[in-house]
């Protein structure tokens, strides 16, 4: 079903998982869109005009819609608590730590991604709002004995293979 979906290529070791996860919420979704299909249809027989030529003001005095409309949320709860919380939960409990992964800084700002490496000393330069301009888009401050190693990119992310990876993800504004 992933093929038919037109998901792309797994390109992490948990994609096996989210993708998984992505199809069961599909699933649910078409179960949702053809029972709610038929409902539609079913509403408009039984209350075609011709059938009830005056409005009933009581309503209507059965009770399985309020079952249906449990067993959809039973279905939510079920794909939230026994299938996503755990993909996310297995991803929260194995991050890895500064030490043992790629840290980078990625800026994000409108046609542009601005990327920031710490250099040898694994250590990232302050920046400085103040500072920033066309050529130092992301207010790196090379003062700091911190800076004097980054490097700093737009549009180009560059990650070492089979290591785990840190971004820090964030905006100008």
């Amino acid at each position: 079903m992933i093929e038919w979906l037109g998901m792309p290529a797994a390109g992490s070791a948990h994609a096996g998982d989210v993708d998984e996860l992505m199809v069961l919420v599909y699933w649910l979704m078409l179960a949702l869109f053809v029972g709610w299909g038929a409902f539609f249809a079913y509403v408009l027989v039984r209350f075609r005009r011709s059938a009830h030529p005056v409005a009933m003001h009581q309503g209507m005095r059965g009770r399985w819609s309020t079952w249906i409309e449990g067993g959809v949320l039973a279905a939510e709860i079920v794909l939230l608590a026994f299938f996503s919380i755990p993909v996310w939960s297995a991803r929260v409990d194995a991050f890895p730590s500064e030490q043992q992964s790629t840290s980078v800084r990625v800026v994000a700002e409108q046609f542009a991604w601005n990327v920031h490496y710490p250099g040898a000393d694994r250590r990232f330069g302050r920046t400085d709002p103040r500072l920033l301009g066309p050529a130092n888009p992301l207010g790196l401050d090379r003062s700091d004995p911190a800076a004097q190693d980054d490097i700093t990119t737009i549009n180009q992310l560059h990650l070492p293979v089979n290591r785990p990876v840190i971004v820090h993800l964030s905006s100008k504004t």
